[in-house]
C-alpha cells in the first residue's frame, strides 16, 4: 500500500535517517485517508502511536511533548492526554504563545470529565484551573478567569486544601485589581494568602502576598507600604531565585522592582528609582519573558514621565506597545497606549497623543480592564486641556474622581483633583475660589501620601491661577515654590516651565 502511494505520489519521504518517514503531499489527501478510518479504529492507531513514541523517544519524551498529548487526546488514553496536555500547555505558556496554551489546558479539562473522580483527579482539577486562569490572564479574559477560579475555590474548600485555597485567593487578590475591583478587596485576599503561607511556611505563597499586597498598597496611595512590600518581596527573590515564577504571571523578581520604580517616582525619589527601572528591565531581557518586559518599561516609563524625560519614555513606551501587539498581551495594552498618548502630548505632539488616549480608553472599556484605568482617564483629561478641549477634560476630571473613589485609589485620586483645579483655572473666566479648593484638596491629600511631583505640580498651577487674575505675591510665592521642589527633584522639564512663569514677573 505504501509502494503503490508514493508510486502515485500520494506520499513522500521526509527523512531517510535515522527511520524512514512519510507524510501527505496534500492536506486533503490526508483528511480523505484518515476520515475513511472508523472510529473505534481511529482511537486505536492513536493510542498506539503514544505506546510508540514512548518506546522510541523515553528518554527524550520532552521533545515529543506536543504530538504525544495530540495522540494521547485523539485516543481516548485520558490519563495520559491529561499529563501531556498539561505539559503541552505549560511549554507553550513558557514561551509566551498563550492562544496555544489555553487550547491545551481547556483539552486537559476536558480529559478530566473522563477520569474516575478522586481526591488526586479532583486536584488535578484544581490545577488545571490554575493553568487556565494564567493563560486567559494575559489575554484579559476576565469572565472566564473569575468562573474558573470560583470552580477551584469550590474544589479546594470540598478537600479542605488549605495551600490550594492559598491560590485560589491570589488569584480573586489579582482579579480584582486588574478589573477595578475595589482596593480592599485585594488587600483582604492578600492578607490571606499571607497568614496561610507563613503557617504552611510556603514560600510561593508568601511571595504572591507580597506581590498583591505591594499592589493594593501603590493603588491606595499607600506609598511607604508599597515599597516595605517590594523590598520584603525581593528578600525572597535574591541569588537564583530571581528565576523562579512562583505560579505567577510574571517575575516576582521584576515586578518588585517595577514596581518600586512608579511608587518611588510618585515620592520624587528619581535616581533610586530609576535604577530599580533599569534593573527590572536588565532581568526581564535575560529571562526572555515579554509579559514581564512589557511591565517593567512600562513602570521605567512612567517614573521617566513624572520626571519629565520624555524622549526616554517615549522609547520605551513603543517598544512597550510593539511588543504588546506582537505576543498578544492584552492586559498591558491599554496602559501602554495611554501613557504613550501622555507623553506625546506633552512632548508636543497633541493630535496624536489624544488620538492615542482615546483608543486606550476605548479598550479600557471594550476588554473590562480596570488596572491603571483611572490614571489614564487624568492623563486623557491633561490632553484635552492641553488640545483647548475645556469641556472634554472637565468630563474626564469628574469621571476620573468618581472612579477613584470608587475603588479607593487615593494616589490617583490626588492626580484626578489636581486636574479638576486645571480645568476650572483654564476657564476663561476662572472661579479662583473653586479652583483653590480643588487645588488644595490635592496638595492636602499629596502632603499626606508623601506625592512630592504631584505637590510641585500643584504649587504650579496655583502659581498661574494666581498671575492670571493679577495676584502677584501669591503667583511668585507658589512659582517659587514649585521652581525650587523641580530643582531639589531634579525635574528640569519641569524647572524650565516653572522659571519661565516667574521670568515673565521681571
Amino acid at each position: 500500500m505504501r509502494m503503490a502511494l508514493r508510486a502515485t505520489e500520494f506520499l513522500y519521504e521526509t527523512r531517510l535517517f535515522p527511520e524512514l518517514e512519510f507524510t501527505f503531499r496534500h492536506a486533503l489527501t490526508h483528511e480523505v485517508a484518515y476520515g475513511s478510518l472508523l472510529a473505534a479504529r481511529r482511537h486505536d492507531l492513536h493510542a498506539r502511536i503514544v505506546g510508540a513514541i514512548e518506546a522510541l523517544y523515553g528518554d527524550r519524551l520532552d521533545e515529543h511533548i506536543e504530538r504525544l498529548a495530540h495522540h494521547a487526546l485523539r485516543g481516548e488514553v485520558w490519563d495520559k492526554a491529561l499529563a501531556y496536555l498539561r505539559q503541552a500547555g505549560a511549554r507553550a505558556a513558557a514561551r509566551s504563545a498563550h492562544r496555544e496554551a489555553l487550547g491545551y489546558f481547556e483539552h486537559a479539562l476536558s480529559a478530566l470529565t473522563h477520569l474516575p473522580e478522586t481526591r488526586e483527579t479532583r486536584e488535578q482539577a484544581i490545577e488545571v484551573r490554575f493553568d487556565l486562569r494564567n493563560a486567559l490572564f494575559v489575554l484579559a479574559e476576565f469572565g472566564r478567569i473569575e468562573r474558573c477560579v470560583r470552580e477551584a475555590e469550590i474544589l479546594a474548600t470540598t478537600l479542605d486544601d488549605q495551600r490550594r485555597l492559598g491560590w485560589v485567593w491570589t488569584y480573586m487578590s489579582s482579579y480584582h485589581w486588574t478589573t477595578g475591583g475595589h482596593v480592599t478587596a485585594v488587600q483582604t485576599y492578600a492578607q490571606k494568602v499571607e497568614a496561610i503561607g507563613e503557617t504552611l511556611s510556603d514560600v510561593p505563597l508568601q511571595v504572591a502576598a507580597q506581590y498583591y499586597r505591594a499592589a493594593a498598597s501603590y493603588i491606595s496611595g499607600d506609598h511607604e507600604g508599597a515599597e516595605a512590600c517590594c523590598r520584603s518581596m525581593l528578600s525572597f527573590v535574591h541569588g537564583d531565585r530571581h528565576r523562579e515564577r512562583f505560579r505567577l504571571p510574571l517575575f516576582p523578581a521584576v515586578l518588585s522592582r517595577a514596581l518600586l520604580a512608579r511608587t518611588l517616582a510618585e515620592r520624587g525619589v528619581f535616581e533610586e528609582g530609576e535604577a530599580h527601572g533599569h534593573e527590572a528591565i536588565r532581568i526581564a531581557e535575560a529571562l526572555d519573558h515579554p509579559f514581564s518586559l512589557i511591565y517593567a518599561s512600562l513602570g521605567l516609563a512612567y517614573l521617566d514621565g513624572i520626571r519629565g524625560e520624555l524622549s526616554q519614555a517615549a522609547r520605551l513606551l513603543e517598544r512597550a506597545l510593539a511588543q504588546c501587539r506582537e505576543w498578544n498581551i492584552t492586559l498591558l495594552t491599554p496602559p501602554a497606549m495611554a501613557s504613550l498618548g501622555h507623553v506625546y502630548v506633552w512632548s508636543g505632539r497633541i493630535r496624536e497623543g489624544v488620538s492615542w488616549l482615546q483608543q486606550a480608553l476605548a479598550a479600557y472599556e471594550s476588554a473590562g480592564i480596570g488596572y491603571y484605568h483611572s490614571i489614564s482617564v487624568v492623563q486623557l483629561g491633561e490632553a484635552y486641556l492641553l488640545a483647548d478641549r475645556a469641556e472634554d477634560a472637565r468630563a474626564c476630571a469628574d469621571r476620573a474622581v468618581m472612579l477613584t473613589r470608587e475603588r479607593g485609589e487615593r494616589g490617583h485620586e490626588a492626580w484626578a483633583l489636581r486636574l479638576l483645579g486645571e480645568v476650572v483655572a483654564h476657564q476663561k473666566a476662572p472661579d479662583v475660589a473653586t479652583a483653590e479648593t480643588h487645588f488644595g484638596v490635592a496638595m492636602t491629600l499629596a502632603t499626606e501620601l508623601g506625592m512630592r511631583p504631584l505637590l510641585a505640580h500643584c504649587h504650579l498651577g496655583l502659581g498661574n491661577l494666581y498671575r492670571g487674575s493679577g495676584e502677584r505675591p501669591k503667583a511668585e510665592e507658589h512659582l517659587a515654590a514649585a521652581a525650587a521642589m523641580y530643582r531639589e527633584m531634579g525635574m528640569t522639564f519641569w524647572l524650565e516651565k516653572a522659571g519661565a512663569e516667574l521670568g515673565s514677573f521681571r
